[in-house]
């Protein structure tokens, strides 16, 4: 039996992980699915099999965004659309930057949630995965952990649902992970969703991921591997953060007004 939820107004803010990076989808918005859309669509379905009235759906988030330009930017245009349902994810550019201070970070985007607390709208926050396992990031394990604990006292704090993607196990697999091996495949985003939506006490149907044993790579295939995206994908984001260009130059909000959730518009 499908769990009625209480929401009509669904606002997601954040980066590219929000704005549903790895995720293509030609069909929809700004070419990208992601979890969030996952996550909308599931509670428009049953908006509409509970005839509850019309759902509606925002998603204002970026890619390349840091902290406080999501403060600046999404959080008063999140609150002028009256959300009854808020996620954030967002500090998460900050931390994998040197010379951040995890605990400097919680606590300016303790001040952006305290606002998006004000209307009473459940919201919804999540820690960073464990990126003990990913051979981009894992010098960045402890301070993820110290953002996370920070981000754990916060939602205590302010009575917020925690999305807890450092407790997601399954993000351990490699085919959870785009090509470039920063974002999250569509696998990766689909099992996101299901997390999210178990967060919020609403069952779904969203297929779970029943792997098969990973094939097992030869040492020089995987450094012909590591080449070849470095090539692609790490020099890439080198030569941005030396120019000072972010890969969200230019871009917009995929879906900056709450409206129906559909897969083009």
């Amino acid at each position: 039996m499908v769990q009625k939820h209480p929401w009509s107004r669904y606002v997601a803010l954040g980066d590219s992980f929000t704005e549903g990076i790895g995720d293509p989808r030609p069909e929809s918005p700004g070419g990208f699915g992601g979890w969030a859309d996952r996550v909308a669509e599931v509670l428009s379905e049953q908006a509409l099999e509970e005839k509850t009235g019309d759902f509606a759906y925002a998603n204002l988030a970026i890619r390349g965004r840091l902290l406080q330009q999501i403060l600046d930017e999404q959080v008063d245009v999140a609150l002028s659309l009256r959300p009854d349902l808020i996620t954030i994810s967002a500090g998460g550019n900050d931390i994998i930057r040197p010379n951040t201070d995890p605990d400097e970070v919680a606590g300016r985007l303790e001040a952006g949630v305290e606002k998006l607390r004000s209307l009473g709208a459940t919201v919804v926050l999540f820690t960073g995965p464990d990126v003990g396992l990913t051979p981009v990031m894992r010098r960045l394990r402890g301070k993820v952990a110290i953002y996370n604990e920070n981000l754990r006292a916060i939602a205590l704090r302010h009575g917020l649902v925690v999305a807890d993607m450092w407790a997601l196990r399954e993000l351990r697999d490699t085919r959870m992970w785009a090509p470039d091996r920063l974002h999250f495949s569509p696998i990766g985003h689909t099992t996101i969703a299901r997390m999210v939506l178990e967060s919020l006490n609403v069952t779904n149907d969203l297929e779970p991921y029943n792997p098969e044993p990973l094939a097992r790579v030869l040492w020089h295939q995987a450094r012909t591997e590591d080449i070849g995206w470095a090539r692609e994908y790490l020099v890439p984001w080198v030569i941005r953060r030396i120019r000072h260009q972010s890969s969200g130059d230019g871009i917009t909000p995929k879906r900056p007004d709450a409206g129906p959730y559909r897969t083009s518009l």
